[in-house]
């Protein structure tokens, strides 16, 4: 019988040399005539544990891992093949507690399939919602996806089956699906793992999204520094049209759908919807002015839904297993799961999908076992370089939109950088108001001017100039910039800037002046 041995091809796993592993694999199942077949699959998220080398026995998955190039042939003396032991043994990777405790939804296939096998995926449930929605009518779509409490994944929060809603009500020649996958945040890849680990998922949510509204064509935007993403994606997207999963005919139903993957140039303001539409156009990716939104006028002036990879992705479970079973999850107006994006100075990075709720301090410390240097952790962003930053006097606050509003942060899109107390808080004020004069598309004085004032304000500070008031003076420009942005770029930035004044104002406060003895 042939052995199954996996071999991620996720991007954060070819970092660190999962390549030169399957290679040396693939040399020793030769020199040793063995009866194996290596599989490249996605990753399961454990980055600690990367290049995670599997085998498939009994139904069972044995885990070994971290695995370099020079481990392989020790490896196979010890008897890989047929689940041998070795230093690197994992067991049974099913049972490891970082992925025995998640609830997979939307990451269930990742890291277990062949990304690019359609047999694959529709042998792990794949298509079921498809099939469902093709039956329905667009309306009955809609309420589903609305019954299930969907929201944005992408940061914004926004109930998904209310924006298809607005598309499906509006009239138009022609109406638009747009995926925004130009995942900018720091800290995140949950865009990423799905179309590098299971891009039929999101050509499914994206095929029922046309199917609920009446769009007919649409577009993956993704960003030119995922190079292995846009190549899975684009040859998937190949596969499904062949299968008939996209074309005129959606699985024979009559109805017309398809998919263009389409590369943005790594612009951050391309990731706010409007810039990205001008980017899809072959426009300037600068900010839109609302109204009109999207969903009236978008792409080509047409009605456009524009959701985020992981919205989109979350929508084929609900069809398969209804509004209810995915509403069941979660708190408060967060419904279903999360895929939090664990990063930083961190002894366990990763990707962990789990139910909203969860206090931040669990993650942090239970999840992400604190910090990799281990020292005290001191500050946490959440929500991307535009995230405020939590001191451990709030890691009580539980995972969820309004909990973090309340607290003056965001969730964004669930990415999570941890710091230690060696991270100076005015340096991290200040990069985010650079970060911003960088990005800004120029529309907007706020944005444009503002964060450059801003970064001029905070070097002030941190060279003892006026101290008192220029520590006045950048709150009353993060007032200026969040409540005249013409986007969150600009209306973001004072969160992290505010946050690290509020909340570590030791770092706000210039070092004394030692003089030299005579």
């Amino acid at each position: 019988m042939t052995v199954m041995i996996y071999v991620p091809r996720d991007a954060a796993a070819l970092a660190l040399g999962a390549e030169k592993v399957a290679k040396a694999i693939a040399q020793e199942i030769v020199a040793r005539g063995l009866d194996a077949e290596i599989v490249r699959n996605g990753s399961r998220g454990m980055f600690w544990l990367e290049p995670l080398v599997e085998v498939e026995l009994a139904g069972k998955r044995i885990g070994y891992g971290p695995v370099k190039a020079k481990d392989v042939s020790g490896l196979f003396d010890a008897g890989i093949a047929n689940g041998g032991d070795h230093p690197l043994c994992l067991g049974e990777v099913e049972d490891l507690p970082f992925l025995k405790e998640q609830t997979r939804l939307t990451f269930a296939r990742c890291g277990v399939i062949d990304p690019l096998s359609l047999s694959d995926y529709e042998a792990h449930g794949g298509l079921a919602g498809l099939r469902r929605a093709v039956a329905m009518a667009p309306a009955e779509i809609v309420k589903e996806v609305t019954d299930s409490g969907l929201r944005g994944r992408g940061g914004a929060g926004f109930p998904t089956g209310i924006k298809w809603k607005t598309v499906l009500d509006a009239s138009g020649e022609r109406k638009y699906i747009v995926c925004n996958a130009d995942e900018g945040d720091s800290g995140t890849f949950a865009d990423r793992m799905i179309m590098e680990g299971d891009p039929f998922v999101l050509i499914e949510g994206m095929a029922i999204s046309g199917l609920a509204t009446g769009a007919t064509k649409g577009f993956v935007y993704t960003r030119s520094e995922y190079p292995h993403a846009i190549a899975a994606m684009s040859e998937a997207v190949g596969i499904a049209r062949q299968a008939g999963i996209l074309g005129p005919s959606v699985l024979g139903s009559g109805r017309a759908f398809d998919i263009e993957v389409r590369t943005g140039a790594g612009a951050y303001v391309c990731g706010e919807e409007t810039a990205l539409l001008n980017s899809l156009e072959g426009k300037r990716g600068i900010v839109r002015a609302k109204p009109p939104l999207p969903a009236h006028k978008g792409l080509f002036d047409c009605p456009t839904v524009i959701n985020n990879v992981i919205s989109l992705a979350s929508v084929p479970v609900i069809m398969e297993k209804g509004a209810a079973f995915y509403r069941d999850f979660g708190m408060g107006r967060s419904r279903g799961t999360i895929p939090l994006q664990i990063a930083g100075n961190v002894r366990y990075g990763g990707l962990y999908e789990t139910a909203f709720g969860l206090s931040l301090g669990e993650i942090v410390d239970r999840i992400g076992g604190g910090t990799r240097t281990g020292r005290p952790v001191k500050a946490v962003q959440v929500g991307g370089p535009l995230g405020a930053y939590f001191p451990r006097a709030l890691f009580d606050t539980p995972f969820d939109y309004e909990s973090f509003a309340a607290k003056d942060g965001l969730i964004g899109h669930a990415g999570i950088v941890v710091f230690d107390d060696t991270a100076d808080m005015l340096k991290q004020a200040r990069f985010a108001m650079e970060f911003c004069a960088v990005e800004s598309c120029g529309k907007c004085t706020p944005c444009r001017i503002g964060s450059t004032r801003g970064v001029e304000t905070v070097d002030k500070i941190a060279r003892g100039i006026e101290p008192e008031e220029n520590r006045i003076l950048l709150g009353d420009l993060c007032n200026t910039m969040k409540f005249g942005s013409l986007c969150a770029l600009g209306g973001f930035t004072p969160y992290p800037v505010m946050s690290a004044m509020t909340h570590f104002p030791e770092d706000f406060v210039p070092a004394p002046v030692v003089e030299a003895a005579e």
